[in-house]
């Protein structure tokens, strides 16, 4: 009997997630005027509308080169996908923490790359201030990718159970008799 693959199953996770990604992408861009936000939660959640040049959080959005930064973070980002996606197909015979980790991470790094590559920099809309905190704008897709490393970072803290038993020894006999069929 052969288990069947669960891999079209975390692919179709994946393009949903994108489709999500897109999907708020595009409603903020029409609906959000740049630098604008809407309140969802007063004092705690917004709808906003920026865009990223850089990486996370910013990071190299400020750079002396902008369009080498770009490009770069686009191919780190495609090669990053590209080892995501072996380590899904190796392992997407079943359903698991860590696949299920790999298939959000997979989305939220194509969802970004889509961007880098057709418009030079990501849509971030997700606005969240704690107290006063305000954390770095960020998108469906930051949220998939951050999802599954946590995600995949509790799979590698989770104690294993071997998933195929080791066949067990034969049982040794204390005392064992001689055969009477061979010479002594």
């Amino acid at each position: 009997m052969t288990i069947p693959r669960r891999l079209p199953w975390l692919i179709g996770l994946s393009l949903l997630i994108i489709l999500a990604d897109r999907l708020t992408k595009v409603w903020v861009e029409t609906h959000v005027p740049f630098g604008g936000a809407i309140s969802i939660v007063p004092h705690f959640l917004r709808i906003s509308h920026w865009t990223n040049e850089g990486a996370a959080f910013s990071l190299f959005a400020d750079s002396a080169s902008p369009n080498l930064v770009r490009w770069v973070l686009t191919v780190f980002s495609l090669i990053a996908a590209v080892v995501v996606l072996v380590a899904l197909v190796r392992l997407g015979h079943r359903f698991s923490l860590a696949t299920i980790s790999l298939a959000l991470i997979l989305a939220g790094a194509l969802g970004n790359v889509h961007d880098r590559i057709l418009y030079g920099s990501v849509t971030d809309f997700i606005e969240v201030h704690v107290f006063s905190y305000h954390w770095p704008d960020f998108n469906i897709a930051d949220s998939s990718i951050v999802t599954g490393a946590c995600l995949l970072l509790l799979d590698s803290l989770l104690p294993r159970k071997h998933e195929e038993a080791l066949p067990a020894e034969e049982p040794r006999d204390p005392n064992p008799q001689p055969n009477p069929e061979l010479p002594s």
